[in-house]
């Protein structure tokens, strides 16, 4: 028998095999790795990953991570990327990476609430200050605007309230002023509208500076995985984002990466039925007794509605695009406790926050306990916001219908 030149256990981890290169399949590879192994020390030296050109280390990219940040600037209209753990780390890696001691950050009164939370628990131990504006007014961002502002923060709609701001004159405002916005997109998608062709013809002469996602939500489509992006059309800015990146550690896994590669030529499909199912069921609820105001951006009366339709209709042929989320105002003289009997009869609708996947769910909130928020433009009473996920419509309407009945008779 013929000796072996190493142990076994040497030669299954050095083993020889490798297999043939001309393997292509419809999905891409899933590529993981911590190290990643150069053929030399000429090559070690030279390798450079900044420029996605060849590859350092696993946190630096591998060709899953490269391949998924390039579809996603084809989603969103984008030039670069940036992959992060989920949507709150892309928040935090922009703000931390465009903001230091003695600036000051604007963010919008019904933005994300953690967003909020980063400014206040932490930015402000950095020396970064921040107000909080009413997006409904451009006004009210123009005054507050000042020496000291690098960052305005952008969201449409507004968290849970569903407010459709003037996007495009706040993006045009920042650009006046000299001043970086960047908006939270994670409802948009890239479907909606592209947020760095405001205009919607390709000219490309109005658009925000940065756009951030929770890829947890549409891209991934499965409720089942944690991600974040950061887009940049401006080279400079990205590299300086993506420095931020690289020190704070950001990195995501390969298997994560294939799973939101798998979902993504399904999310014009899946968001246009989140999309018609909500629409149908806003409408069927402005009817409902119980309910005072439905908090839905493509339907009349309903705050900012007249901007989303000139942003988001136009985009869309005239048809418009409006995600699967909304919220209603169910009337004062319900109580508290009616409006939880009403979450709790749902059997359809599981309780839980997040949306974007198959499943529909339910929240009910108090909106008068959103701190600094503008609710001006809203009815009194409490707030329900629903995410519609892919159950059949009649389904959802029957759902709703026995839990209204339950809990308002």
């Amino acid at each position: 028998m013929k000796q072996a030149a190493y142990d076994l256990t040497t030669e299954l981890v050095h083993h020889a095999y490798q297999p043939p290169a001309d393997f292509v399949s419809l999905l891409p590879a899933v590529h993981k790795a911590s190290t990643v192994v150069f053929p030399n020390v000429a090559a070690m030296r030279e390798r450079r990953w900044l420029d996605k050109s060849s590859y350092t280390y696993g946190l630096h990219g591998t060709p899953t991570t490269y391949l998924l940040e390039e579809r996603l600037c084809t989603l969103e209209g984008g030039r670069q990327c940036l992959l992060v753990p989920s949507g709150l780390a892309a928040i935090g890696c922009v703000s931390l990476s465009l903001l230091k001691a003695g600036d000051e950050v604007l963010i919008p009164d019904n933005a994300y609430g953690p967003n909020k939370s980063l400014a206040e628990a932490e930015l402000v131990q950095w020396g970064i200050t921040h107000q909080y504006y009413d997006p409904m007014d451009l006004a009210d961002l123009a005054a507050r605007i000042s020496e000291r502002t690098r960052l305005v923060w952008i969201e449409v709609p507004g968290s849970v309230s569903m407010e459709f701001a003037d996007l495009a004159a706040m993006v045009a405002l920042c650009r006046e002023r000299g001043v970086i916005s960047a908006l939270d997109n994670t409802w948009g998608a890239g479907l909606a509208f592209k947020p760095f062709d405001l205009d919607g013809d390709g000219s490309h002469r109005l658009g925000v500076d940065v756009s951030v996602q929770a890829l947890t939500k549409y891209p991934s489509g499965g409720g089942d995985v944690l991600m974040g992006s950061v887009m940049t059309v401006n080279q400079a800015l990205h590299l300086r984002l993506k420095l931020t990146h690289m020190r704070l550690g950001l990195g995501v896994s390969g298997n994560d990466s294939e799973t939101v590669l798998r979902s993504l030529p399904s999310i014009a499909l899946r968001y246009r039925a989140h999309d018609l199912s909500a629409r149908e069921l806003a409408r069927w609820l402005q009817q409902q007794p119980a309910v005072v105001q439905v908090l839905h951006p493509a339907l009349p009366g309903s705050p900012g509605h007249a901007h989303w339709a000139r942003l988001c209709g136009a985009a869309n042929a005239g048809q418009g695009a409006a995600a699967g989320l909304f919220s209603v105002v169910i009337d004062p003289r319900y109580t508290q406790d009616q409006v939880d009997v009403l979450c709790d009869s749902l059997r359809l609708f599981k309780l839980g926050y997040s949306w974007g996947g198959p499943t529909s769910l339910v929240v009910p909130y108090e909106i008068e306990t959103m701190r600094q928020r503008s609710v001006t433009q809203l009815q009194p009473g409490t707030v329900v916001r629903f995410n519609i996920g892919l159950e059949a419509v009649e389904d959802l309407r029957a759902d709703l219908a026995q839990a209204l009945a339950k809990a308002f008779g």
